[in-house]
């Protein structure tokens, strides 16, 4: 009586079975990572911007608007043009950022200044 001394570690279908599990996970796992990426999601209606090493000559700036995306690489080499500086930023506590123009706000046309409309 052979089939009485069988064992199921024997059967060669479970280790097809046993493949087609892990390939399930796999996957699984996958769709899970493009649904969570907001570039590569096809669900995200919404902008992205992405800058890695920012600040170092190895800064790229990759830009998703709607289903296009652009890749922008740096050169390494510090721009240079014409222009003037047109105001200075600030970093407050809370993490905001304020821009004050350069030469400050003129009192006549600031709200509730003396030119303002009270």
């Amino acid at each position: 009586m052979k089939f009485l001394d069988e064992t199921e570690a024997d059967d060669p279908i479970l280790s097809v079975v046993n493949l087609i599990d892990v390939f399930l996970v796999v996957i699984a796992a996958l769709l899970i990572t493009v649904a969570q990426n907001p570039l590569l999601s096809p669900f995200s209606k919404q902008d992205v911007t992405v800058i890695t090493d920012a600040g170092k000559p190895t800064m790229e700036v990759i830009q998703k608007r709607g289903e296009k995306i652009e890749k922008y690489k740096s050169s390494g080499e510090i721009g240079e043009g014409d222009g003037e500086k047109a105001g200075v930023a600030y970093r407050m506590k809370d993490g905001s950022m304020v821009y004050v123009p350069e030469g400050g706000v003129d009192p006549a046309t600031a709200p509730g200044g003396a030119g303002g409309g009270r």
